[in-house]
């Protein structure tokens, strides 16, 4: 039977691997609760003097760093439109992290006929449309619509493709972008970030098929 300071210690690693396979919030709290366990036992039973030191340091680490997010998720400040977009594509993202992606971009108004993405040409911006519509063209056949709230451009962003439609305003809108190669260069710095967003743009993408199948059977078919 294993005594109370070795249950104590494999409690310790168990919490390890939870860090190891947790959703990026949990990790820091079951590294910081692993060190805390892993120094009891030192204190308590094996004595061991490096061992007091690391988790030690360990323990000041995590709570500098989860202070310094639970502190910038605080601070973090948004307006109506950017409330929309945490609720939309950027849900799940801590709020720090959210507000610094959103400040690496720009809010726009755009008029009737500018165009967001042209089909077969590279796309240079992902776009989260705000308010106004506009209009998915295929072949110069509108094959569905964009409304407020929906992302424009993140089907082939991420992997340089030329885009598979043009999106033109439909009449007045305001919208916010980003380069792409500016989210390229986010998303490689921080696999996390990249994970979350993929699988928000991936619900993007299979919304719009959804949009653009009634569209289309609305219509009468594909000619």
């Amino acid at each position: 039977m294993f005594s109370t300071g070795s249950l104590i210690l494999q409690l310790s690693y168990l919490l390890l691997v939870l860090a190891v396979v947790t959703s990026r919030k949990l990790p820091r709290i079951f590294i910081a609760l692993s060190a805390a366990v892993a120094l009891a036992h030192a204190l308590l039973w094996s004595g061991d003097a490096p061992t007091m030191a690391w988790m030690g340091l360990v323990l000041l680490c995590c709570a500098v760093v989860i202070g310094r997010d639970a502190l910038g998720n605080r601070r973090a400040r948004f307006s109506e439109d950017e409330q929309a977009m945490l609720a939309g594509f950027l849900d799940g993202v801590p709020r720090h992290i959210a507000r610094h992606l959103i400040d690496g971009g720009v809010w726009l108004n755009g008029a009737m006929g500018d165009e967001l993405t042209t089909e077969g040409v590279a796309v240079e911006r992902v776009a989260f449309l705000a308010s106004g519509e506009a209009l998915v063209l295929s072949d110069g056949r509108q094959v569905a619509t964009c409304r407020s709230g929906d992302l424009i451009g993140e089907a082939s962003v991420l992997s340089g493709e030329p885009a598979t439609a043009t999106v033109r305003l439909a009449g007045p809108a305001r919208f916010w972008c980003m380069p792409a190669d500016t989210l390229r260069t986010r998303l490689e710095t921080d696999p996390e970030l990249r994970t979350m967003l993929e699988r928000s743009f991936g619900r993007a993408v299979r919304n719009k098929l959804h949009a653009s199948n009634r569209t289309i059977a609305a219509a009468g078919g594909i000619a």
